[in-house]
């Protein structure tokens, strides 16, 4: 009975931990915006990989001059090159590239600002690193793209899935739990659509070690939560949730700041994250039921000890992450 709840212990807790991020989604963005008829500029994140760019490169279409641009300076957080490139035939229906992409497991989004036409928004993958720039998008391409980013991004965002498994750990009763989720996708929702909007405003780092701080919370509720107490996380889990996923809503807006948002389609783009959000949620807690199921129907009952050993196993973990995210400061 306890080899399924350690070996989700394990993969839950020890990887992330030493990957020593939390946060696995981390895209390259490019930026090309046409200033003249023949002359765009152009803005080319990468990810920081060990101190180093990644090895990729963005290669703009033939008859652009230069196709590829400087080398990149570190901002703290990503490497960064801004240039200038003459283009004297239109690169609507030509190749652009993101040469080494194939070898990452990162996404790129380019996003493209014609003068006389809407912008653009590509998402490339490794699996395609070359794209043909189309001569217009509509509102439902960037919905789409918007929420894969936002499905993707739960399931490889340790701390948020170390959140949720706890709170499946805690939180016996099906809807009680679905209500909590719920609400944790509201609160997010709000404090993710604030931050976008530019009306609330807080430092990543010290947002990054509360979320932290929150599943060590949810981790010694787990622990306690055997005692005869009255406990909220416990009776009104969703009261709890929604506090929780206001902070929660500020990490994903922090990641939504590196992915970038088309300016003419913002809420679509932000409603898309959310409900990508909201739907890899949803999948990571029915993997869970499933291998409850299957453990039941082996084992007819849950083990106390191997729940305390999880709790155990998340607090650990959340407390190495938030001395980890302090000590940036």
């Amino acid at each position: 009975m306890r080899w399924v709840i350690c070996l989700l212990v394990y993969v839950l807790c020890a990887w992330p931990a030493a990957k020593a991020n939390a946060h696995a989604l981390d895209p390259g963005y490019l930026e090309i915006r046409q200033i003249s008829s023949d002359a765009w500029s152009v803005h080319w994140r990468k990810p920081d990989v060990n101190g180093q760019p990644m090895a990729i490169d963005a290669v703009l279409p033939e008859g652009c001059t230069p196709m590829r641009g400087p080398s990149p300076t570190s901002d703290g957080r990503a490497w960064v090159s801004s240039w200038i490139v003459e283009c004297h035939a239109d690169i609507a229906g030509r190749p652009i590239a993101i040469d080494g992409l194939e070898a990452q497991k990162n996404d790129v989004l380019v996003r493209l600002h014609p003068l006389k036409t809407e912008p653009t928004t590509l998402r490339f993958t490794p699996e395609t690193a070359v794209q043909t720039i189309p001569s217009e998008q509509t509102t439902w391409s960037v919905f789409a793209t918007y929420a894969l980013l936002g499905f993707e991004h739960i399931l490889e965002g340790w701390d948020h899935l170390l959140f949720v498994f706890a709170l499946f750990i805690l939180v016996r009763e099906p809807w009680r739990l679905v209500g909590a989720v719920t609400a944790f996708t509201l609160a997010h929702s709000i404090t993710l659509a604030l931050a976008t909007f530019g009306v609330l405003s807080v430092p990543g780092p010290p947002v990054e070690a509360v979320i932290a701080l929150s599943i060590v919370f949810l981790a010694m509720e787990i622990v306690k939560g055997e005692d005869g107490r009255f406990r909220l996380s416990k009776q009104k889990p969703w009261i709890v949730c929604f506090g929780f996923g206001l902070l929660h809503g500020l990490g994903f807006a922090g990641a939504l700041a590196d992915i970038g948002l088309p300016s003419n389609d913002i809420p679509a783009a932000l409603l898309a994250f959310n409900l990508g959000v909201e739907a890899g949620q949803l999948s990571f807690i029915g993997a869970l039921a499933l291998l409850l199921a299957i453990w039941r129907l082996m084992a007819r009952s849950i083990s106390q000890s191997a729940t305390v050993i999880a709790a155990y196993g998340i607090g650990s973990v959340s407390m190495y992450w938030l001395i980890e995210r302090i000590s940036g400061f």
